[in-house]
């Protein structure tokens, strides 16, 4: 009995999986029609993750092997030869698109340099530490030594590093930037102020103190929009949360977690949100009104021992010049114009205390008050 039982049961079996093969079929098909039918809007996987411009930041004009494997193989925040530069600049990474104009301007204003300035673009804070580490960095398996010639950084980090030796004065000012709120396109959280980040379940992808400058201009300006109460949500109680994710390199991440879908809103600086949106990424930002935005002043100066202290000082004069800023201005940044700068490596005292107005409220603690002015004299990352 169980001999002609079998072969009955071993059709029913081929007829199950049969259907479940051209089931699958079909689930795959709807699959990959509804992958290809996904909107214009959403950045491709090549377009996602950095570097964002495609090796155009960086001046080396022989190259050998290209060897670039977005999310496997790459160094978005390092710039140019090692072999033997003329000018190394450590630069805060919140304007990394703009180096790529600004440095192609300086070598046809000095062609000496052409192919042989190198630049690195992580935030300011990290920048110190690898100056304070003789210039040795290492990233994933690589570790290089290149000391700098010149610093980038806030107008207040530059003056605390002239003041500790780090940096030699006077600091050089030369644009401001502004806050945003950093949004995927079409803001479909219609996020719209400030106090909209306290919703419990708004991702929000924010700079960490531990790492970035920025934070205090953030905190400043959540202090003014909805006081301590919006302040420690966003950072306390949301990081608890889970729903305030804390980036290390706010200039890459913030943007990269909003089109992963991993993030809803971010702040950031005005000029990263206009980058984004001029590359073509799916990305927006909200306006902040200015009585609760925060300015910050960008400054830069001669790093103390600088082994090319000249060049350093050709490229302070001319970040200031009217060229840069006709550079800067394509991303939003703004004439410092109230923010004197003294010729780099001369024997000017510049005041730059005068530069800005300050606000005696402020907390020494968090390095922001609840009444500080729209002008802030803090790090820029």
């Amino acid at each position: 009995m169980a001999s002609t039982h079998m072969p009955a049961q071993s059709r029913s079996i081929r007829r199950i999986r049969r259907f479940l093969h051209a089931a699958l079929a079909g689930w795959l098909g709807i699959a990959a029609h509804v992958a290809f039918a996904a909107p214009a809007s959403a950045a491709a996987p090549a377009d996602t993750f950095p570097p964002w411009q495609h090796g155009r930041n960086n001046d080396a004009p022989n190259r050998g092997l290209e060897f670039t494997v977005p999310q496997v193989d790459v160094l978005a925040d390092f710039h140019g030869d090692l072999t033997a530069p003329k000018l190394v600049l450590f630069v805060g990474g919140n304007y990394f698109f703009a180096m790529a104009p600004l440095v192609a301007k300086f070598e046809e204003d000095h062609p000496e340099y052409r192919g042989r300035i190198y630049w690195e673009t992580i935030p300011p804070g990290l920048l110190v530490t690898q100056i304070k580490e003789g210039g040795k960095i290492t990233v994933g398996n690589m570790t290089w030594t290149v000391k700098p010639d010149a610093y980038f950084a806030g107008l207040a980090k530059v003056d605390a590093l002239i003041a500790d030796g780090t940096l030699t004065g006077p600091a050089v000012p030369y644009v401001t930037n502004q806050l945003t709120i950093m949004v995927r396109a079409g803001n479909p959280e219609r996020v719209a102020s400030l106090n909209d980040l306290a919703k419990p379940g708004l991702r929000l992808a924010m700079p960490n103190p531990e790492f970035e400058g920025v934070v205090r201009q953030i905190k400043a300006s959540l202090l003014k929009a909805g006081g301590e109460p919006l302040a420690r949500t966003v950072y306390d109680d949301k990081v608890r949360a889970g729903t305030t994710e804390l980036t290390h390199i706010h200039h890459r991440e913030t943007a990269l977690f909003l089109m992963q879908g991993r993030a809803d809103a971010g702040v950031l600086w005005k000029s990263e949100a206009m980058f984004q949106e001029q590359a073509g990424h799916p990305l927006s930002h909200v306006d902040i009104p200015a009585d609760q935005n925060t300015t910050a002043i960008y400054a830069g100066a001669l790093v103390n021992g600088a082994p090319h202290a000249e060049a350093a000082r050709q490229w302070l004069a001319f970040i200031r010049s009217p060229e840069a800023f006709r550079i800067f201005e394509r991303y939003g940044f703004g004439r410092c114009e109230d923010a004197a700068g003294g010729a780099p490596g001369s024997s000017a005292n510049t005041n730059t205390n005068a530069s800005t107005t300050t606000n005696t409220s402020t907390s020494e603690n968090t390095g922001t008050s609840a009444q500080a002015t729209p002008r802030e004299r803090a790090d820029a990352s």
